[in-house]
């Protein structure tokens, strides 16, 4: 058989595929090629034909500027999806994407999911991937597959710390023997970070902006400790007064001051968790530290302050973006491992 012919009916025999369905951003892994997308979660839609305008990046380019007929919908809220139909026509388009247009290909998927959701809310998940032609759909949870992703092994009898900062969820878990032995989940995570930073801005400068100005602040001169010399940015928007546009300048520690509600909330979660863990395993944390992954772990210096207030060592994963899909990438690889950590 030629090479040709063993892709082409590799297609019928099962394509894999790995999904981390972040309330933020979707990535998806293919078995055999890695990560090969990588798209915001929203999606616009034509209010009167109910037909997808734009998803992904091109959909977050319209946020807050579309007009009455076109709705920019961010399907998931806080790790579980918010919108049914949104999400599902979000997730046939990435997945025909992945597919390259093989639509005839029912692949077998796995998905990375928050630890605390809800029965009705993981059934939700599992429809949604059912729907748009998945074969066969597995879950896992999405601290797993990040541990996983960041290369701890999950499967050895010692304790792992890992915190999974994403857009709507930050997950907390203890992992040892490829399971969960405490786990905690907070809806506070990046989307609470930027709505912290719009609401300082309101409140202290009488400026109104959007969601996208907020996260531009954040990754640019976001930072949760002190800095000598104070990074500064120029932000536009709408005077809550005059309701025209201003220009203000802010700094770091402007955002710092914004950003310490929302951090304050991660560190004590993290800090429940700890106080909970079963000692033998608190030994092994205090030896090997904490992980951090996630788009939130990337906010400048929050390692550092994490490690100052729990005095405990903390490192940031190697590609925290891409821990969980890499983490689900390296379990559809392993089925004897897919087993152990699937939540289903």
């Amino acid at each position: 058989m030629t090479n040709f012919l063993r892709k082409f009916f590799g297609l019928f025999e099962g394509t894999s595929l790995g999904i981390d369905l972040g309330t933020a951003n979707t990535l998806i892994y293919k078995k055999g090629e890695g990560i090969i997308l990588r798209e915001p979660s929203i999606v616009a839609i034509d209010v009167k034909t109910g037909k997808v305008l734009a998803t992904g990046s091109e959909a977050k380019r319209m946020l807050g500027k579309t007009p009455d007929r076109v709705r920019s919908v961010k399907p998931l809220r806080d790790g579980v999806i918010a919108d049914f139909e949104a999400a599902e026509k979000m997730l046939e388009t990435f997945l025909k994407k992945a597919m390259r247009g093989a639509s005839w290909v029912r692949p077998r998927v796995v998905i990375g999911i928050p630890s605390g959701i809800t029965p009705v809310e993981k059934r939700a998940v599992k429809d949604v991937a059912l729907r748009v032609r998945a074969k066969e759909v597995f879950m896992v949870e999405q601290a797993m597959a990040a541990a996983i992703g960041a290369g701890l092994s999950v499967q050895e009898p010692t304790g792992s710390m890992i915190v999974d900062i994403g857009g709507g969820t930050t997950d907390i878990s203890v992992i040892s023997l490829a399971g969960v032995v405490k786990g905690k989940t907070i809806r506070v995570a990046g989307n609470e970070m930027d709505e912290a930073i719009r609401n300082y801005l309101k409140n202290k400068f009488n400026l109104l902006v959007g969601e996208r100005t907020a996260e531009e602040i954040k990754i640019e001169i976001g930072n949760v400790i002190e800095a000598e010399e104070p990074r500064e940015k120029e932000v536009k928007g709408r005077d809550l007064r005059e309701g025209l546009p201003r220009n203000i300048v802010v700094n770091e520690l402007d955002i710092k001051e914004a950003l310490d509600p929302v951090v304050t909330m991660i560190i004590n979660a993290i800090r429940d968790t700890l106080e909970t863990t079963p000692p033998e395993l608190s030994a092994d944390i205090f030896e090997r530290g904490i992980v951090l992954s996630g788009g939130g772990a990337l906010l400048k210096n929050l390692d550092k302050r994490i490690e100052k207030e729990l005095k405990l060592p903390v490192e940031l994963a190697r590609d925290p973006l891409s821990s969980v899909a890499e983490g689900v990438g390296k379990i559809l690889d392993d089925l004897d491992l897919l087993r152990k950590v699937s939540v289903d």
